[in-house]
């Protein structure tokens, strides 16, 4: 217990310090969202209407900065995170309520399939170190690792969209179709969601091939994997219920860091395929010089990577109690 109230205090301390950073940093360049808007229509918009767009932004210039800050720790509490400049007058909110289940649906998902099926041929590799699959999988997956998101993303679109079985390659589902819980909408989400999932798999499944079969060789060499195999223990069990759950346990920190991340988005997959996640909208946002939006995305990726980390380190206390003491 005590343990979780520590890294309870520091997740709690961190985020404040990322929370009055957010808030900091936009006022510390020249003027706000409301002049930038103003001076991106080139005069088009009156210099009379500065007010009521800094009050539809929540800008409040007259305001202490003290006043400000603890606005904005009140709205941004209460889901209120301003008005996005490039698809005016759309709440971020509403933007990023809309595409966060797409991010979710593609990268979470994914991800987790990355770690799942990475993590399995890394411990059967290192178990049968020598064999085909340790001398094959792991550096060929490993090499697709150094390669871009955007570089296998475009090498699909040609192989499996343009000259292949032309799976889609933009959007989420068909725009002759309407959202509906069914298996025919079920299936063009799916066959959607195909090619930006497999670049994910391809460059990212290599990272946890590498690092589960590094734990795993570590792990095999301790004294009670040789006591286990000297007490006659089945292979399956001694692979599994003691060398791969300790070699498990580094790599929750970087599934946590990976599960954090996700609220980004993989944001040159989903820009390459027009996929309206997190990540797409991000790019969107630096294009468009739209701070609000920009700042809420970063805000709440700090959020999910910190709350990550959090969960990964009570998890890793429940597991291994010997990280209490050193925590």
């Amino acid at each position: 217990m005590r343990f979780a109230l520590r890294r309870l205090a520091f997740f709690l301390g961190t985020l404040w310090a990322c929370l009055t950073l957010n808030f900091l940093l936009p006022r510390l360049m020249p003027g706000n969202p409301a002049e930038a808007l103003i001076a991106k229509f080139h005069g088009r918009i009156s210099a009379l209407a500065l007010k009521p767009l800094e009050i539809a932004f929540g800008v409040n210039t007259h305001a202490s900065l003290i006043q400000q800050y603890f606005d904005y720790l009140r709205n941004t509490a209460t889901g209120h995170l301003g008005i996005s400049l490039s698809q005016l007058p759309t709440p971020v909110s509403q933007i990023i309520s809309n595409a966060l289940p797409w991010t979710l649906g593609l990268v979470g998902v994914t991800t987790l399939l990355a770690f799942v099926v990475g993590t399995s041929i890394g411990i059967v590799g290192a178990w049968r170190r020598g064999g085909w699959l340790d001398n094959v999988l792991p550096p060929v997956f490993v090499i697709t690792s150094a390669i871009p998101f955007f570089w296998i993303g475009m090498l699909l679109i040609v192989a499996f969209s343009l000259h292949g079985p032309h799976l889609p390659s933009n959007g989420t589902f068909d725009n002759t179709m309407l959202p509906a819980f069914n298996l025919t909408f079920i299936l063009n989400l799916l066959q959607h969601a195909l090619l930006p999932a497999a670049a994910i798999l391809i460059t990212s499944i290599g990272l946890w091939i590498l690092t589960m079969r590094n734990n795993m060789v570590t792990v095999l060499s301790e004294d009670y994997i040789k006591m286990a195999r000297a007490k006659g223990l089945p292979g399956r069990r001694i692979m599994f219920d003691y060398a791969a759950r300790n070699a498990m346990l580094p790599s929750l920190s970087g599934l946590a860091m990976s599960l954090g991340f996700v609220l980004g988005g993989s944001v040159l997959v989903e820009y390459v395929f027009n996929y309206p996640g997190l990540g797409f909208w991000l790019v969107q946002a630096v294009e468009g010089e739209d701070y609000p939006l920009m700042q809420a995305l970063f805000l709440l990726i700090t959020l999910a990577v910190l709350l990550a980390v959090l969960l990964t380190d009570i998890l890793n206390a429940v597991l291994d109690p010997r990280t209490r003491t050193a925590g």
